[in-house]
């Protein structure tokens, strides 16, 4: 077994273990729509299979998401 953190959470985890496989360990929703760190560096969804995990590894999972208020711009003044 060893320890990597997953979205700051310490995990114990089997491996080898790549991204993909872990992202399916997670149950992550909407994988398709996430975007992965490991060690604060972007990893390409093309890579995921080829990205073996080790000790003390901090993996993120973020999803961006749209938003703001329709018609409005930053520098705009109100």
């Amino acid at each position: 077994m060893a320890k990597i953190y997953v979205n700051g959470d310490a995990q114990e985890v089997s491996l080898p273990l790549n991204v993909s496989e872990l992202i399916q360990q997670q149950n992550v929703l909407q994988p398709e729509m996430v975007s992965v760190q490991v060690n604060e560096e972007f990893a390409e969804r093309e890579d995921w299979e080829s990205i073996q995990l080790k000790e003390d590894d901090k993996v993120d999972f973020l999803y961006f998401m749209g938003g703001g208020q329709p018609g409005y711009a930053l520098n705009e003044k109100r």
